[in-house]
């Protein structure tokens, strides 16, 4: 598949979410809402679950699978109170010393008006300054789309992995060929300029590890990718200068 194709399979709507993720590798999962200051942000769910009997705290961007659920969950585009509810969580992790992961599926921020007045930039921003000094493990993955700062948000971690057909990028490629090429409809163009692929990622160092999507959604898949995350988990822990590697690795980049 080329790079565009690529973006199209990321969004496929049968693709599994955040949530099915959740269910399907952590158990006695408990979701916590709110961000102690305005609401709770459906885009973004997050608690406390075992895996493996390890205490983890597991944060997910959900886009939601019919309409009424896709309108609920703002097709997966967060307001402030949603990353505010992420940093709640991601802080009280490392309150108890739980292992942080999360899992990336979304176009971006959510870019209203509300959204801007009520502090979009300042709570991506924190959350970045937040998670390159959290003093606990951060693994994170993105199962879908990673939009630029909307995904970032939660994507500070000590090791990122992306799906085998999930993107990574800093504008879409319709908005990037809007900009560069006065036109949307080269969006397949502007795609091949902006890197975005799993491949593309791996080569340039921003992620650790692609996994396959032969067996996507399968029991099969769960079971593997819950036992990689344990493993990881368990390995970053061994590494007693886990945060400075961590504030390392982007500054490499």
């Amino acid at each position: 598949m080329n790079a565009y194709e690529r973006v199209r399979t990321a969004r496929l709507a049968s693709r599994p979410t955040g949530l099915v993720y959740i269910n399907n590798i952590f158990s006695s999962f408990i979701e916590f809402h709110g961000d102690r200051r305005a609401k709770d942000d459906g885009a973004i769910v997050a608690g406390i679950a075992e895996l493996k009997g390890m205490p983890v705290t597991v944060i997910a961007i959900e886009k939601g699978r019919t309409a009424a659920e896709r309108t609920m969950r703002n097709f997966g585009s967060a307001s402030p109170e949603g990353y505010r509810k992420a940093l709640r969580l991601m802080k009280e992790a490392e309150k108890f010393n739980r292992p942080v992961i999360t899992f990336v599926d979304t176009a971006g921020a959510f870019c209203g008006i509300e959204a801007e007045e009520r502090g979009e930039g300042e709570a991506i921003a924190r959350n970045l300054m937040e998670m390159m000094d959290l003093d606990v493990p951060i693994l994170s993955v993105l199962i879908g789309e990673g939009g630029s700062g909307g995904a970032l948000g939660l994507a500070v971690a000590d090791r990122v992995w992306m799906l085998e057909n999930a993107v990574y990028s800093v504008i879409s490629p319709e908005g990037c060929a809007s900009i560069l090429f006065k036109d949307s409809k080269k969006a397949s163009q502007a795609a091949e300029c902006l890197k975005l692929t799993a491949d593309d990622a791996l080569s340039l160092g921003l992620i650790e590890k692609i996994v396959k999507e032969d067996e996507l959604g399968t029991e099969e898949f769960f079971h593997h990718l819950g036992n990689d995350i344990y493993n990881e988990i368990c390995m970053i822990k061994k590494d007693m200068d886990f945060k400075e590697n961590r504030y390392k690795r982007f500054r490499a980049f």
